[in-house]
């Protein structure tokens, strides 16, 4: 059984990143005309367009209505409405305890993560609906459910976008747009290699090792195909099993 996106288009933001370089190649290989977008890491993301023939790049800021409006307009025009989005970008800050973290942070989790996704949903879903096929995929995190010390500001983000997209799901799902969640645990990759990172993470993980970015993707894929087309408001965890929700 392949997963098989041919004919579909795919919106992948912060694809500049590791991850979203693995979700957007991974995308492509299956067949889908991927948009590359980035905001800041233009080299990468340049490099990225080079590498996927048909591609289109695309630089928008994700937090300010009009520049994702743009960047949609943009899409349709190169390779036509996308139908299927990944909110991937987020933005990157220094965790700290609480009572030591700035309120700019707060507003910076605010709206990379939630309204992110309310500018993309509002952006982009229209076109689904009228299409009666869609796919909303957001990348969460399994922090969202540890809550661990100094992860509030990234924990209010991604908590508030999990609430912002199960809304979404309920809302969208008569027309065929399925909306869901894929939640990394702590990954490793060519420049984060596991001898960096803590064993101890390590040895509370079931599955006794660390994730890599092509996991993530491979789930992004399965949520993006018709293998999935039954499956929405999902909070997924791909993360070896260190957080399992609850029933």
């Amino acid at each position: 059984m392949n997963i098989d996106l041919s004919g579909k288009v795919a919106l992948v933001t912060g694809a500049a990143s590791e991850l979203g370089r693995a979700i957007t190649r991974t995308l492509a290989g299956c067949g889908a005309r991927v948009a590359v977008h980035y905001h800041q890491s233009a080299g990468r993301a340049a490099a990225l367009h080079q590498e996927l023939p048909g591609s289109c790049l695309v630089r928008a800021d994700v937090t300010q209505e009009a520049e994702v409006q743009r960047m949609r307009d943009e899409v349709a025009q190169t390779l036509g409405a996308p139908d299927i989005i990944v909110n991937n970008a987020v933005i990157q800050y220094a965790w700290t305890p609480v009572l030591q973290q700035s309120p700019a942070d707060y507003h910076s989790q605010f709206e990379s993560c939630v309204l992110h996704n309310v500018l993309m949903a509002q952006a982009f879903v229209p076109a689904m609906i009228e299409q009666r096929w869609g796919r909303v995929i957001a990348i969460n995190s399994e922090c969202a459910m540890q809550n661990w010390p100094s992860q509030s500001a990234y924990v209010s983000g991604k908590r508030g976008m999990d609430g912002v997209l199960r809304v979404l799901a309920k809302e969208v799902g008569e027309h065929g747009v399925t909306v869901n969640q894929v939640a990394p645990g702590w990954m490793v990759s060519e420049t984060r290699p596991a001898a960096g990172r803590p064993d101890s993470y390590r040895l509370g993980v079931p599955l006794q090792r660390f994730g890599e970015a092509q996991e993530i993707a491979n789930a992004v894929a399965f949520l993006a195909s018709d293998l999935a087309g039954f499956i929405t408001g999902v909070y997924l965890p791909v993360c070896g099993g260190n957080v399992m929700p609850g029933i």
